[in-house]
C-alpha cells in the first residue's frame, strides 16, 4: 500500500476537539515511560554479544553532547547549562572509554549507515574537539560512503566559516534551531537569535555542501500571537530550508524546571494555537512542503518526502529517515539505544554515568525487552506513524502470523475513530485518512498494549 501523491492534510478543528487529547509521540514502542531496571549493562551487554554476529544489518549511532552555554526556557531536552569550555574534556573522554566497552562486545568495524549529534547543544564544544571525537568513532567503526551523519546546531554557536569545518569534518545534514524571529518572543523564552545570523549559516551551509538544512520551529511559546507567527513562517519559507519541524509548545513546568521561569499568562490561548498552525501548514503547503507526519514538513523533491509517497518513510528516536535505520547505539549520558529486542537507556545524572564509565560497566540503568507482540505492535505502529496505512498482508509476512487476528482489539479499539471519518479499516489494511492525519498518535494508542493496560503516570503532550 503506498502512499497517495494527492493525499493532503486536512485540519478538522471538531475531530481535534473529539480527539485530540495527551499520548505518546511513539519515537519508539514501547515507550520510554515503560522502561525499568530489569534491563541494565549485563541484558544490554547481551544484546551488543548478538549484534556482533548481524554485521550487515543497519546500524546507527547517536551521540548526546548535554551542554548548554544558556539554557532555553522552554527546552524539554536533557541539558546542562554551563559557560565552562572545560567541561566538554571530562564528557568527551568518558565518551571514548563507553565506545571502548561497547565495541569490545559487538567487535570494531562494525558498519555505520547513520550517526547524529543530539543534545544540549553538540556545538558546545570547540570544532577541535567534535573532529577528535568523530575521528575516534571512525576508528572504532566502519562509516558508509552514502550514510546520513547530522548534527543540531544552535546559530548562536556556529559561524559561516565554522559550516565549512563541521561539513569538512564529514557531516552532510545540519538541523538549526530556530523557534522564532520575533525579538519579544525570544527574549520570553531566553534566547536572542537575530534572523540575518541564522540565515547566514544556512546559507554558509548550503555553500559548505550540506545535503539537507533543517528548521525547527516552535508554536504556543510565551508572547507568540499568530500574525507575529506568520511572519516567522514567511522568513522560514524565504530562506528555504529542505525540512521544517513545526513542534507544539507542551508547558510542563512541574517536569522541567526551565520552564517555571515562564509566566502562564504570557501563552497564547488554544484558538490563538490553532490559528497559528493552521496558517502555518497552509504557507508551507503553498510554498511546495509536503507533509510527513506529526510535525514534519519538507520540500516535495526531499529525500523525505519521495519516501513518503513511495511508502518507504521510517521513524527512530531522532525522528524521520528514509531508510530501515535498524539497531541503534546511543552514547552519552540519557541516550537510549535500541538493539535488537532490547532498548537500554543510559544514567540521566551526568555524574552517575561518569561513576559507572568509571566502574567499567556501560552506563544503562534502565530498558524494555521486546516479546514478540511488542515487535508486532511496533511495526504496526511505525507504519502508521511512517506512511498513514498499516498493510496486513505486509505485516503477516515480515512476522509469520495473522495480524487481523492479532490485533482484533485494537480494530475494535478504532471503532470510534473510524466512524468519525479520520480512519478506514478494510480487508487490506488500516488507513489513516487525511482527516485523520493530525491525530495518527490517537491511531497508534489503539495498537498499545502497555498502555491499554496500566498506566505509567507519565505526562504526555498534547496530541493536537
Amino acid at each position: 500500500m503506498q502512499a497517495s501523491d494527492s493525499d493532503l492534510l486536512v485540519i478538522d478543528n471538531e475531530l481535534l476537539r473529539r480527539f485530540g487529547g495527551r499520548g505518546p509521540r511513539y519515537t519508539s514502542y514501547p515507550t520510554a515511560d515503560r522502561f525499568d531496571d530489569r534491563v541494565g549493562p549485563e541484558r544490554y551487554g547481551q544484546a551488543l554479544q548478538a549484534r556482533a554476529a548481524r554485521r550487515g544489518e543497519p546500524l546507527g549511532l547517536y551521540v548526546h553532547i548535554p551542554f548548554c552555554r544558556s539554557i532555553c526556557y522552554y527546552c524539554a531536552c536533557n541539558k546542562i547549562g554551563t559557560k565552562h569550555a572545560s567541561a566538554a574534556a571530562p564528557y568527551l573522554a568518558a565518551l571514548e572509554r563507553e565506545v571502548a566497552l561497547v565495541t569490545a562486545l559487538t567487535g570494531t568495524g562494525q558498519p555505520i549507515s547513520h550517526l547524529h549529534f543530539g543534545g544540549g547543544t553538540p556545538t558546545f564544544i570547540s570544532d577541535e574537539e567534535l573532529g577528535a571525537l568523530i575521528d575516534m568513532l571512525h576508528r572504532s567503526f566502519e562509516f558508509r560512503d552514502d550514510g546520513e551523519y547530522s548534527i543540531e546546531v544552535d546559530p548562536r554557536t556556529v559561524s559561516p566559516r565554522r559550516a565549512h569545518a563541521l561539513r569538512a569534518m564529514g557531516l552532510n545534514r545540519v538541523s538549526l534551531g530556530v523557534q522564532d524571529f520575533d525579538p519579544v518572543v525570544q527574549a520570553a523564552v531566553n534566547r536572542i537569535q537575530p534572523y540575518r545570523q541564522t540565515v547566514e549559516l544556512m546559507e554558509a551551509a548550503r555553500a559548505a555542501g550540506f545535503r539537507s538544512i533543517n528548521v525547527d520551529l516552535i508554536y504556543g511559546l510565551p508572547k507568540q500571537h499568530h500574525a507575529g507567527f506568520e511572519e516567522t513562517v514567511r522568513k522560514t519559507i524565504a530562506a528555504g530550508p529542505d525540512r521544517i519541524a513545526l513542534y507544539h509548545y507542551a508547558h510542563l513546568p512541574a517536569l522541567f524546571k526551565p520552564q517555571r521561569r515562564i509566566a502562564e499568562a504570557d501563552l497564547p490561548s488554544s484558538e490563538e494555537k490553532a490559528r497559528m498552525f493552521e496558517a502555518a501548514v497552509a504557507m508551507f503547503e503553498a510554498a511546495g512542503y509536503r507533509h510527513l507526519g506529526l510535525d514534519h514538513f519538507a520540500r516535495d523533491d526531499d529525500e523525505l518526502a519521495v519516501a513518503r509517497r513511495e511508502g518507504r518513510l521510517h521513524r527512530n528516536f531522532q525522528g524521520y529517515c528514509s531508510h530501515d535505520s535498524g539497531d541503534l547505539i546511543a552514547l552519552g549520558v540519557s541516550a537510549i539505544s535500541s538493539i535488537g529486542d532490547v532498548y537500554a537507556q543510559n544514567d540521566k545524572v551526568l555524574d552517575g554515568y561518569y561513576r559507572r564509565i568509571e566502574r567499567g560497566e556501560l552506563p544503562v540503568v534502565r530498558g524494555i525487552a521486546l516479546d514478540a507482540d511488542d515487535f508486532v505492535r511496533r511495526d504496526a505502529i511505525n507504519a502508521l506513524m511512517c506512511n498513514f496505512r498499516l498493510d496486513w498482508d505486509a505485516l503477516d509476512a515480515r512476522r509469520g502470523i495473522d495480524s487481523r487476528r492479532w490485533l482484533a482489539g485494537s480494530i475494535e479499539a478504532l471503532a470510534p475513530l473510524v466512524q468519525a471519518g479520520a480512519v478506514r479499516v478494510d480487508e487490506r489494511g488500516v488507513e489513516v485518512l487525511a482527516r485523520g492525519r493530525l491525530l495518527v498518535r490517537a491511531v497508534a494508542m489503539a495498537f498499545d498494549r502497555h498502555l491499554a493496560q496500566s498506566s505509567s503516570g507519565a505526562s504526555y503532550s498534547r496530541i493536537a
